[in-house]
């Protein structure tokens, strides 16, 4: 939503007490530094990752796309692409009509039933379209093979014009007659209510809604005619719910048990205990912050160590974790970003890929050949096998399983480590190294990747 670095900037990232693994090494491994891990093998969880079950999310936006009501257009023509490439899930942004009207990036909803359909708020379009543009977009993702999640904003509301409030003793820009005739609002519907004076959160100086009124809980859920009954009919598969920190989790509970539906929460927390017990109240998954911090710490800040050494939800509950390395808010990542992907996209989680990131910024075909490792190589738990300032390698278990190696350092290195195969001619899968190797009896084998670099290795 609108940036909110402010918000969560100092949110704590939580350090799991965890023993990790060496690997027989070509370094001196005696007085071993802190940041370098000598431990027995410890997988991330015990839970295995289903492989290429879990999907790949597309973020089909970024922050201020053209305006201009072009943008449904432009996904729709991406959708085949992505599908092809091995995404499974695109995630659109808000497109109901906003307070802004035209120019709304969708975060400051007005009318949940204006899709570009209403002239309302200076437009009838929205920033990405009209209503037909929409549900065209949604009709071909589905023929492509994606599925189309909703960005759903429910904490707060925008554009409402002022009326007396007696809950306040005053003014409040709190009386929403919108075009559609569909969910109109007055005072008691937001905080203060005789319903409930506050809620979880406030998202600055916005109408904060109450959900546990009757009236709005109908039309945010329950009613046949509800937001999400209507979008669930236009065609949407699952929700992406923006800033759960605003409202208890049974909101999002709620939602699900009405309209069904794959779901994710907005819960930006570096500590994972947080965003766990969010996850556990709404039964949905989570943006996982605490990797994202965690990877901040690796690739920008120069310590891989931080991969092995910090707490995530794709290490706890790898099942309900989106990993990802950039949104629409941040770009908290700004070095070795590629190798940033190729952490999430050889780790448990549902990894979630950025759309510039995909169509501009990095290399495509690099993305593309990690999204083809994630989906038939990658499976099983996550064992790390050496970790320290600039390398770190570790193996999934699975069928046919993986060992991935990241080296942020200015030269090449190898290692010797210990596989899931015996005797077995392995390769790496990138193309970032030609030659082959083969394990011995016991598993182990010496890899390599190149400087500032990346290799993922399996049996050929």
């Amino acid at each position: 939503m609108k940036k909110r670095i402010d918000f969560f900037l100092k949110c704590l990232l939580l350090v799991g007490i965890l023993s990790w693994t060496s690997c027989s090494k070509d370094k001196d491994f005696t007085n071993l530094p802190d940041n370098q891990l000598s431990a027995d093998d410890q997988p991330f969880n015990a839970n295995l990752k289903a492989g290429n079950t879990s999907g790949i999310i597309m973020q089909g936006f970024y922050w201020n796309v053209t305006a201009g009501g072009t943008w449904w257009g432009t996904v729709q023509g991406k959708v085949s692409s992505w599908a092809s490439a091995g995404i499974t899930a695109v995630w659109l942004p808000p497109c109901c009509k906003c307070q802004s009207g035209n120019q709304s990036v969708g975060y400051d909803p007005y009318d949940y039933f204006d899709f570009g359909n209403f002239n309302q708020m200076g437009t009838t379009e929205t920033r990405y379209g009209s209503k037909t543009e929409l549900t065209s977009l949604i009709s071909a993702a589905h023929s492509a093979g994606l599925k189309v999640y909703a960005d759903i904003v429910i904490n707060h509301n925008a554009g409402g014009s002022l009326q007396a409030n007696p809950n306040t003793g005053g003014n409040t820009y709190t009386s929403f007659i919108v075009a559609s005739g569909l969910f109109n609002r007055g005072y008691n519907d937001f905080h203060p209510s005789t319903y409930e004076k506050s809620d979880e959160g406030t998202f600055g100086s916005y109408p904060d809604l109450c959900h546990v009124s009757p009236y709005v809980s109908g039309w945010l859920w329950s009613n046949s005619n509800s937001v999400a009954k209507t979008y669930k009919s236009m065609g949407y598969d699952g929700w992406r719910f923006d800033y759960v920190k605003g409202f208890h989790p049974s909101v999002v509970k709620s939602w699900i048990s009405s309209a069904g539906g794959f779901g994710v929460g907005e819960c930006w927390d570096g500590n994972v205990s947080v965003v766990q017990s969010f996850v556990s109240a709404s039964g949905v998954s989570a943006f996982d912050f605490p990797c994202l911090y965690a990877m901040q710490t690796a690739f920008t800040g120069g310590n891989l160590a931080a991969l092995s050494t910090s707490a995530m939800l794709c290490k706890s509950n790898p099942s309900k974790a989106v990993t990802f390395v950039t949104n629409h808010d941040e770009n908290y990542i700004t070095s070795n970003k590629l190798l940033a992907y190729a952490f999430i996209l050889t780790h448990e989680g549902t990894p979630c890929i950025f759309y510039t990131d995909y169509e501009s910024e990095l290399n495509k075909t690099k993305l593309n050949n990690l999204i083809w490792i994630n989906k038939n190589l990658a499976a099983g738990t996550t064992t790390v096998l050496y970790a320290d300032n600039d390398e770190y390698i570790a193996k999934m278990s699975g069928s046919p399983g993986l060992v991935v190696y990241i080296n942020t350092s200015s030269s090449s290195l190898s290692r010797s480590v210990t596989t899931n195969w015996t005797s077995a001619t392995i390769k790496d899968y990138t193309g970032n190294v030609t030659t082959t190797a083969i394990t011995s009896s016991s598993k182990t084998v010496t890899i390599s990747a190149p400087a500032k670099s990346y290799s993922v290795w399996s049996t050929q």
